[in-house]
Parts: C-alpha cells; structure tokens; sequence
C-alpha cells in the first residue's frame, strides 16, 4: 500500500493520503490547516485521484480543509456519527478561540464551512472505499466521535494514541474514563507488530508503545493512567 503523510499547519496535523499503487484511486485522512498544497502535491506525485476524506475525529486541527478538498474533486467526507455535528461549525466546536482569530490563520474562509456531502460510520463498520478495505473502532476520549481506521498491518489512530502519549481529554467532548476504555478496547488487544500513524508526531507501533509508553503501561498492569494534560 502506498501512504504519504506530512504535518500541516500550526498544530502539526499530520494528514495521510492511501492508495494502493500509483495511478490509483486514494483516500485522504485529517486534511488540517494549511495542508490543501500537500495534498496536491502528493496526488501529483504519484498520480492519484481522491474517492472521499476520512476524518478520525471532528476537531479543526484534523477538518480545516475538508470542505475545499470535497468540492475540488467532488467527493464525500466521512465521520463517526457522534462528531458529526462538529462539522456544521468545526471552530465553535473545537476551541475557544474566536471564530475572527481562527479565521485569520487561514488563506481562506471557506476552510472552514461544512462541507456538501458528509456520510457517517459507526463502531466496526467495514469500509471499502478506492479498493482499500479498512476497519472503523469508535475510540471515544478525546471527542465523543472519536475513531481510528485499521488495515492488515496500520492503525491511523487520530488523536487516540501517540508516540509516547495519548489523546488530552480536557476540551469539550473529552472524557477520561472514556479514554481509558477506548485504550483498552482498542489499544490493548492489538498486535506488537501494528504500525501506528497517529494524528501528531512521528510514527510508532503497539508494542513499542505497550513497552514505553506512560500512559499505557499503567493499563498493561491493570491500573488506570493519569489523564493527559497535554498535547493536541
């Protein structure tokens, strides 16, 4: 499988574009701020042609440029139910800037509308979009709609789970004890050998995180982990 990611924006937002080969049909994950340039250069390199945008969850940082990326090439975006709402207004619902100082971090205020065709997923729907056949596992925490997407041998696990920490769950929507399930049911159970593309920061894999992570190796013990207080 081909995936390209990169960080965009001033969050960092790490956006992924998958395909299976190049000349193929692809599917773009969490396009954030400033990443609509990143995009396009990814999809020239290798010749692809989106089929939808996945979103791993709601909050601006990872849908900034959904709505342009939609229009463009005339594709759906796709969100678990619960963040649904997050869409209609994606700077209301995420921070408490205001709406005029977010506004101004963008070359276009039509980043931030919601886009035309949004269709939702739910917890262990099977997606089959541009031939990629992907798993969907509601992971709630960090918003209420908060998912990660599982292939063969890849999680892209939004803001679930990062290298060397997990998801912040203090912005509306968050909820630990949500959190520590979601890692549970989730994280837990997957194999050492799954690759990890979180939504910031570097890749990693299950069980380099089961081994060294902080907030997993308290749920490896049987014990519950102190609530982020940072990250994104």
């Amino acid at each position: 499988m081909l995936i390209a990611g990169f960080p965009a924006g001033s969050w960092a937002t790490n956006c992924y574009v998958l395909a299976n080969g190049p000349g193929e049909p692809c599917l773009i994950i969490d396009p954030g701020q400033d990443s609509i340039d990143g995009v396009e250069e990814v999809l020239r390199e290798h010749r692809l042609l989106p089929a939808a945008v996945l979103l791993t969850h709601g909050h601006i940082d990872h849908v900034w440029s959904v709505a342009p990326l939609t229009a463009e090439f005339s594709v759906p975006a796709l969100i678990h139910a619960d963040d649904r709402y997050r869409l209609a207004d994606p700077a209301g619902s995420s921070f408490s800037a205001a709406r005029e100082q977010l506004l101004a971090m963008t070359k276009n205020a039509l980043e931030l509308t919601e886009p035309t065709d949004v269709r939702t997923f739910t917890d262990e729907e099977q997606l089959d979009i541009a031939g990629i056949p992907l798993t969907v596992r509601h992971a709630p925490g960090h918003t209420e709609g908060s998912s990660v997407f599982v292939t063969d041998d890849v999680m892209l696990s939004g803001d679930l789970l990062f290298a060397g920490s997990i998801g912040r769950t203090d912005l509306p929507g968050g909820d630990h004890e949500q959190m520590v399930a979601s890692l549970r049911r989730v994280v837990l159970p997957s194999p050492d050998d799954l690759v990890v593309l979180p939504g910031h920061g570097p890749r990693t894999t299950i069980g380099e995180e089961r081994a060294t992570n902080p907030f997993l190796q308290p749920l490896v013990a049987g014990q519950d982990p102190p609530a982020s207080a940072k990250g994104l």
